[in-house]
């Protein structure tokens, strides 16, 4: 799966919270179906876990730098939060 193509699709039909706080509070409300972590993350729990609650986490290989440019966006995200995948099949990367 191209993830760049995935998150872009999700951002466009589906429902994303960007950003580490807003991530983490989704989790908290029991919204959010998938978290996407960089690398360059500055909280170890996501970093290092599988898991944040029942929400699984996917360990992106890249910088906060790349995953905001992956997301088509011009500034840095550390972590984002998959609500909705919309038409994407960005929740296959659960597995992964």
């Amino acid at each position: 799966m191209d993830l760049a193509h995935a998150l872009k699709v999700a951002l466009e039909t589906g429902t994303v919270r960007l950003g580490l706080n807003e991530s983490r509070a989704s989790v908290e409300d029991r919204k959010a179906r998938l978290l996407i972590v960089s690398r360059t993350c500055p909280d170890s729990e996501l970093t290092r876990g599988r898991q944040l609650g029942n929400v699984p986490i996917y360990h992106y290989e890249g910088t906060s730098v790349e995953l905001g440019q992956a997301c088509g966006r011009p500034y840095p995200i550390s972590a984002l939060a998959i609500l909705d995948p919309g038409s994407s099949a960005i929740l296959t990367l659960e597995s992964a």
